[in-house]
């Protein structure tokens, strides 16, 4: 939806100008100053709700375009169930052949995803050591849009882990060694970036990228 809007913004948007210079026009021909004035104080009306509404749904729209594609089509290897992480194989310019949704960035990284709920009860993500090598696990409200927590080797480390995610009511303790994070409105968008070094270093990367999971966290 994203590609759509930037490849066809500019005509859409000369296409309504052009209707709207035309609805002015008629109106100034028809109904005179008091008219034009009308109309254009419904124009300024209806572009501060409309903008106010883009900006307050267009998040949701896109997050949940996402999780649409994870769930029903994933990222090359099929359906991605919830609470699943998958990891593709090829870099991004290879993915970018088939479509892939996160065709994106640069080949110096693999990219995972997969769709968070926690609204059944906590999960855990684990991850492997990384031995120094970037890594990055980003979480994306459904509902903001907005990047709230991360994982990865700027902010928690390349040390193994495990990281237990909840909702914010969620009152259960946190097991001895996990971090808890929050998650705002019981569910997430993952994407994930592993470094590659280099293509001899691609399936190296590969390997651990698919050792980032979730699992249900167990019950006490």
């Amino acid at each position: 939806m994203n590609r759509l809007i930037l490849k066809y913004a500019t005509p859409v948007t000369i296409a309504i100008l052009a209707i709207f210079a035309w609805v002015t026009y008629r109106r100034i021909a028809v109904g005179g100053l008091g008219s034009i004035i009308l109309l254009i104080a419904t124009a300024v009306a209806v572009w501060v709700i409309g903008t106010f509404v883009f900006f307050y749904f267009w998040p949701r729209i896109t997050v949940s375009g996402f999780k649409r594609i994870f769930v029903r089509r994933g990222l090359g290897g099929g359906p991605i169930p919830v609470n699943t992480i998958y990891a593709v194989p090829e870099s991004p310019s290879q993915s970018a052949l088939s479509g892939d949704v996160i065709a994106t960035g640069t080949d110096d990284a693999l990219y995972f995803g997969g769709w968070l709920d926690v609204n059944a009860g906590p999960q855990v993500l684990h991850v492997p050591e990384m031995e120094q090598r970037y890594y990055s696990v980003q979480f994306t409200d459904p509902v903001s849009g907005v990047n709230f927590a991360y994982v990865g080797k700027r902010t928690t480390g390349t040390a193994v882990g495990d990281f237990l995610l909840c909702e914010p009511k969620w009152h259960g303790e946190t097991p001895r060694g996990m971090t808890r994070i929050d998650v705002p409105h019981h569910a997430a968008l993952l994407i994930g970036r592993v470094f590659v070094a280099n293509e001899d270093d691609r399936h190296t990367a590969y390997e651990l990228a698919k050792l980032i999971r979730l699992a249900p966290a167990k019950r006490a």
